[in-house]
């Protein structure tokens, strides 16, 4: 017969059995905290017990200590001192198939606890919503939340049975978005306290038939040297008082089973005991198969559990439940779908932020968000950045979002806000004013020796020299506190790129000889591989050497070499829509002021007539082009690279869906002639490989972390941190129209 779910407990196995029959296991500390067991739910049970839950739980928001932390150490060290115990016990003795699990999988335990401290820092609970009342008093909510789920589910976590749970809380109470991040942080802990449950339960078990193994071997000895006092041994045994459990009784009548006849004594004293409280032998051996069974199943499932939180894909968990994302995805420009996981936890993260500095939740502050950008929209159209729920989380728009949320901004926040509004009044105030005060320091020391006329003037003009420079690195070491780099937004193209994001992507370069001309056409193939999309082209932008005349004896040659290693590409990697590789060469122009014939303003000529070549203009400025040009006047971006600069795996995909989010979409300013708003030009730190970094002596001295894939980190510089802008290095890519 099936109970109520609503009415469960979850404490309920065969140790209650244990208790009615010996009375309270006060004396027995291990058995304190019985297993996470409770009466198995189907999903439409869990679901309503669930609901049930969430109406039952009285929480509180105020931070407090975090209990968990030591709730581990007090877990790890039961689980450590039984894997000792068991790894010390004598080979030949048998071991339960539960402890045999253990032993066996104690490597994938030892993980997990380190991965839960880790994850578990001292300050992460003290948000998250405390429990007013229950066994879980004190302690987050979510914890309570997962050690029930575990309890009916007999710790074998599964994708479908969680997500119901928690939706089904979630329909009666919602959860914050920390606290459905920390579901699998806390499913880890539940299950790591299940296992430590279970051990304390094998460590009395494995106590109580060592102590049946000690009065068995007694018994066999007095039965082989002097039977006739086998009564007083057994006499002994009434007065120990013994914990005749379920393990005693067991392993002691196994013991007895293969010893002389004579010991029936014994027996017979243990039914009689047992008779007293209403049970037999039989009853108490069939409750310790019963037992093991069980704790085999408890241990097998945990940590068979533990294995699926490791693979278990926790983003889209999160984002199927948040009703914070819910709101978000209707957006009224429709691009917070198309953005990457990253962007998308940042405008979430200052939903967070938001919400826990109001009296909004965090589903009324994303709904206000909404509500704003949709009245953008309705007004300006979706192409309007103000349109996209965005601009009211991370850009200007966060202002009249906070004031209508009345959010109360911490220092630290107002500080950058000032900061990125008046940057360069921050910066040059902040060293001059640093300069200014060690200076006027030291002129009252020196007006204290004495010290006047042109000395004077000398010292403190060398020493402000000195204390610019220490207010600079001072100022850069402030801004790096206060200002915090900000990952850009950034649209979500790995699975492709669109008609609006077609790029070309230019190596600029000159027809040296036949080796370089090889080596270009090679280098532009391996970066077609390794950024393979229908929307992206490559392309090289050539120029002869200077020479003194117009044309060089080796000229025709070269670029007949250049133009056969471009057409065979394009051969090779056919696409009837549109070639691939192109070829854009210049002939050589009068330089006055050089003396010479050369490109015309070598690379920076090439980028600006190659723009106006896309845009329909400088049709003489090439005088030879390889490729299919009809798809020239729909290239959006350009990707500039030297001949010896790497372009990574799939990096071309995230410039381009770091430049089509609209917040970056750049707006030019006729009038002042710079980009107001967004970026025209954005360009990855370049850093220097290791064949290159040993070529001279200056690229020694200046290649830094040479042979460190410089993309795998994340790098600030304080000049792009605290005024948005950068200085153009020549790689990078660009908006075709802002550029121009």
């Amino acid at each position: 017969m099936k109970s109520d779910p609503e009415r469960s407990c979850s404490t309920k196995g065969p140790l209650q059995f244990y208790q009615w029959i010996f009375g309270s296991p006060r004396s027995r500390p291990h058995l304190d905290e019985p297993p996470l067991r409770a009466e198995l739910f189907s999903v439409e049970q869990l679901a309503r017990y669930a609901k049930a839950l969430a109406a039952g739980h009285q929480v509180i928001a105020i931070p407090g200590p975090n209990r968990l932390l030591a709730r581990l150490e007090h877990n790890e060290e039961v689980l450590r001192a039984f894997n000792r115990a068991t790894l010390a016990v004598d080979p030949t003795r048998r071991i339960t198939p539960a402890a045999e699990w253990l032993l066996d999988n104690f490597y994938l335990i030892e993980e997990q606890i380190q991965l839960a401290r880790r994850h578990l820092p001292r300050g992460y609970s003290w948000e998250l919503p405390r429990l007013l009342h229950g066994s879980s008093e004190g302690f987050p909510r979510v914890y309570d939340i997962v050690l029930e789920l575990i309890s009916h589910v007999d710790a074998q976590i599964d994708e479908g049975p969680l997500c119901a749970f928690v939706a089904a809380y979630q329909s009666v109470e919602s959860l914050r978005l920390g606290e459905l991040w920390a579901i699998p942080i806390m499913l880890r802990l539940g299950l790591i306290e299940n296992l430590q449950r279970v051990t304390s339960r094998l460590i009395v078990a494995r106590e109580d038939r060592d102590l049946a193994d000690l009065w068995a071997n007694r018994l066999q000895e007095m039965a082989e040297s002097n039977p006739s006092h086998l009564v007083v041994i057994v006499a002994d045994m009434a007065r120990a008082n013994l914990p005749v459990s379920s393990s005693f009784v067991a392993q002691f009548c196994q013991r007895l089973s293969r010893q002389s006849p004579i010991l029936h004594l014994a027996r017979t004293w243990l039914e009689q005991r047992l008779v007293e409280h209403g049970i037999s032998i039989e009853q108490l051996i069939h409750l310790e198969s019963q037992s093991q069974a069980a704790d085999q199943v408890s241990i097998s499932h945990s940590i068979s559990s533990l294995r699926f939180l490791v693979a278990m894909n926790w983003k889209d968990f999160v984002e199927s439940l948040s009703g914070v994302e819910q709101a978000l995805r209707m957006d009224p420009a429709g691009v917070y779908r198309r953005m990457d996981f990253a962007t998308r936890d940042r405008y979430r993260h200052v939903v967070e932020f938001l919400a826990r500095r109001c009296r909004a939740t965090e589903a009324e502050v994303a709904q206000a968000a909404i509500q704003l950008a949709a009245t953008t929209s309705r007004r300006a159209g979706t192409q309007d950045r103000a349109a996209h729920v965005g601009y009211y989380l991370i850009d200007a728009g966060l202002t009249p979002l906070s004031q209508q949320l009345g959010v109360r901004w911490p220092w630290r926040a107002q500080a950058q806000r000032i900061i990125r509004r008046f940057p360069l009044a921050f910066y040059a105030g902040s060293v001059g004013l640093l300069t200014l005060g060690l200076t006027l320091g030291l002129q009252r020391t020196l007006d204290s020796e004495g010290l006047t006329g042109g000395l004077l003037f000398c010292a403190i003009f060398v020493f402000v020299l000195c204390s610019s420079q220490l207010a600079v690195a001072l100022v850069n070491w402030l801004a790096t506190v206060l200002v915090p780099p900000q990952r850009l937004p950034r649209l979500d193209h790995s699975s492709g790129l669109n008609d609006k994001g077609r790029t070309m992507v230019v190596v600029p370069a000159m027809l040296v000889d036949r080796e370089a001309v090889d080596e270009l056409v090679a280098t532009l193939e391996v970066h077609h591989l390794a950024n393979r999309d229908p929307f992206l082209h490559f392309a090289l932008l050539t120029d002869y050497l200077d020479a003194d005349a117009e044309l060089a004896p080796d000229d025709v040659e070269l670029l007949q070499r250049v133009r056969q290693g471009i057409e065979a590409l394009n051969r090779k990697y056919a696409s009837e829509a549109s070639d691939v590789f192109f070829l854009f060469h210049r002939p050589r122009r009068w330089n006055g002021s050089e003396h010479t014939w050369m490109g015309y303003e070598r690379k920076r000529g090439k980028l600006v007539q190659f723009n106006l070549c896309l845009r329909g203009g400088a049709g003489d400025a090439f005088s030879e082009i390889v490729g299919r040009t009809e798809i020239l006047p729909g290239i959006q971006y350009v990707i500039t690279l030297d001949t010896d600069t790497q372009l990574p795996r799939d990096a071309a995909r995230q410039l381009i869906g770091i430049m089509a989010h609209p917040l970056n979409r750049p707006e030019f300013d006729p009038v002042r002639g710079v980009v107001t708003q967004g970026y025209g030009i954005l360009q990855p730190r370049i850093g220097v490989s290791l064949p290159s970094a040993r070529k001279s002596w200056f690229v020694r001295l200046f290649a830094g972390d040479a042979g460190i894939d410089p993309y795998t980190r994340e790098v600030s510089d304080v000049y792009q941190d605290v005024f948005a802008e950068g200085s153009f290095t020549g790689k990078g890519i660009y908006d075709v129209d802002a550029f121009q």
